[in-house]
């Protein structure tokens, strides 16, 4: 059967070669007309006075969105109790003022008809779809942010291995600040696939979570009054939401110890690491005071009698 195939297209080689030699020429010389026309057409589907027109509006959009910003910053400064209100009231216009801006850019350059209509969908939007997939990728997923709301502007957020503050969500990228004052920018496709922790979701108070060990032989209820009195009594916590601390055994460092996880709420994400210091230093003065001492190996005689901590 293949070999039948391949007879047969044998014979049909040189008629479709002589074809191609005889009307090659019409194509090569019908090709710059064809461009030509369609040059002309995308010179007709401009309208250049509106084009002048687009760069002030342009200009005004960014005047417009910068005094916009400074105007929130003074009042998140004045009002803090409502910067996060205010940054999510700004992201809101922010978007309005991108869309608006490019559809009147759009109708005021170019002449909108049939023929546009049918020269966008049949040319430019086959080579311009593949160099701008990403950003429209990006584009749609921030809608899909902006609706499904997994985070919002204020949120301290944990993503893709970087931990800080959203500032920013954007048309294309979303902006973190983290903790060390680096502004991370991530494509907002990024966020569709990925799992994000976001730890207050919109409040102010955040739940955080500190971490202490202590000797198996030291007082583990005196232990864990100092901790939780550290934390009540710091400047920084939210008293509207309870402390709890847990405690277990576990084995640290090849040798046993007892952890204590204090779970507190501060009252600002933004004093997050000031509140986990303020309470570490009170409790590590609180114990060296009490007498309650961190993991240490420890030996015991073959009587079993008490227990001596070598460290």
């Amino acid at each position: 059967m293949t070999s039948q195939r391949f007879a047969t297209a044998r014979r049909w080689a040189p008629l479709c070669a002589l074809a191609l030699a005889l009307y090659w020429p019409q194509l090569a010389l019908a090709e710059p007309e064809v461009s030509g026309e369609a040059i002309d057409q995308f010179a007709n589907l401009i309208r250049w006075s509106g084009v002048v027109t687009s760069v002030f509006v342009i200009a005004g959009a960014w005047l417009a969105l910068h005094l916009m910003h400074g105007f929130v910053r003074s009042l998140s400064e004045q009002f803090t109790n409502y910067r996060l209100l205010l940054a999510k009231t700004a992201t809101f216009v922010q978007f309005s003022i991108y869309v608006g801006t490019g559809l009147a850019v759009i109708f005021l350059s170019f002449r909108i008809d049939d023929k546009v209509l049918a020269l966008i969908g049949g040319t430019a939007a086959v080579s311009v779809g593949f160099a701008v997939k990403d950003v429209v990728a990006s584009f749609i997923a921030g809608i899909m942010i902006m609706i499904d709301r997994p985070f919002q502007v204020g949120d301290r957020v944990s993503f893709g291995g970087e931990y800080g503050d959203i500032t920013a969500i954007g048309l294309r990228s979303v902006r973190m600040q983290t903790l060390d004052d680096n502004t991370v920018t991530i494509p907002n496709n990024k966020f569709i696939s990925d799992i994000t922790s976001n730890g207050n979701y919109g409040a102010l108070d955040m739940q955080v979570a500190m971490t202490f060990f202590i000797g198996v032989d030291q007082d583990v209820d005196k232990a864990s009054q100092i901790i939780k009195e550290a934390a009540l009594t710091s400047r920084y916590v939210y008293l509207g939401k309870p402390v709890t601390i847990a405690v277990n055994q576990v084995l640290e460092s090849s040798y046993a110890a007892i952890k204590f996880t204090c779970r507190a709420y501060v009252l600002d994400t933004q004093y997050e690491k000031t509140f986990q210091t303020d309470v570490n230093l009170r409790v590590l003065r609180a114990m060296r005071e009490a007498g309650v001492r961190g993991p240490a190996v420890l030996h015991r005689d073959w009587h079993g009698g008490p227990s001596v901590p070598t460290a």
